[in-house]
This record gives C-alpha cells, sequence and structure tokens, in this order.
C-alpha cells in the first residue's frame, strides 16, 4: 500500500492481505496462490493460501522433515514480523499489540493473527 488507508475504506482488508502477501514473497522468495484478510473484533487475520514452497524444502518433506520445514518457517515469520505489524498498523490505524503466525503442511498455507489495541 502507498498511502495509509482508513479502517472503514472497503478495499483496506484486500489491500492489506495482498501487502502481507507481497512482504512475504520479497523476503522469502515465494508466495501464494491467494491471500485475504479478516477483521474481527479486535483482532486481524489473514490467510496465505496455496503457499507455494522453496526446493529445500519440498525436498525435506520428501524425506519426512517436515518438523524442519515447520521450524524453519516458523523462524522465519517471527524475523519478518515487524513488517507485517507495520503493515497491519497502517491500514488499521491502530496498534498492534501481539502477532502469531502459524503454518499448515496439509494443505499448505499459512495464518497470521494479530491483535489490536482496542478502540479509544
Amino acid at each position: 500500500m502507498d498511502r495509509p488507508l482508513a479502517p472503514d475504506d472497503p478495499q483496506v482488508l484486500p489491500d492489506l492481505a495482498e501487502e502481507i502477501l507481497t512482504i512475504h514473497a520479497e523476503t522469502y522468495g515465494k508466495g501464494a496462490q491467494a491471500t485475504r484478510a479478516y477483521l474481527l473484533d479486535n483482532s486481524v487475520v489473514c490467510f496465505l493460501d496455496g503457499l507455494e514452497l522453496l526446493p529445500n524444502e519440498e525436498f525435506m518433506l520428501e524425506r519426512d522433515m517436515s518438523d524442519a520445514v515447520i521450524d524453519i518457517r516458523q523462524r522465519y515469520q517471527e524475523a519478518v514480523g515487524s513488517s507485517f505489524i507495520a503493515a497491519v498498523e497502517r491500514a488499521t490505524g491502530r496498534r498492534v499489540t501481539s502477532f502469531l503466525s502459524r503454518m499448515n503442511l496439509n494443505p499448505h498455507f499459512v495464518v497470521e493473527i494479530f491483535r489490536l489495541a482496542p478502540l479509544s
């Protein structure tokens, strides 16, 4: 997103989902087939569906090393979390109080959960 968007703008969540996907693709080297974001009370939930894996991750999965793939992805999500948080704060105009990221391998997807500070 080039500009902060008003939280009541109907384009805010689709734009935010695309920004999260862009950050993910630029920093990890692969993206996902689809992305969507939802505002649920004081939380933003973003799904990256059809997650594209790197060749080394595919190689490890073929050798039943899914725990290693999930561990590395989890560490990546922690490292890039501040960029995701900044995007959510710009889009919503609210402070993110906590962030959680989880990956699933069957099917391949990631869910990003952002808890927002209560409205004042």
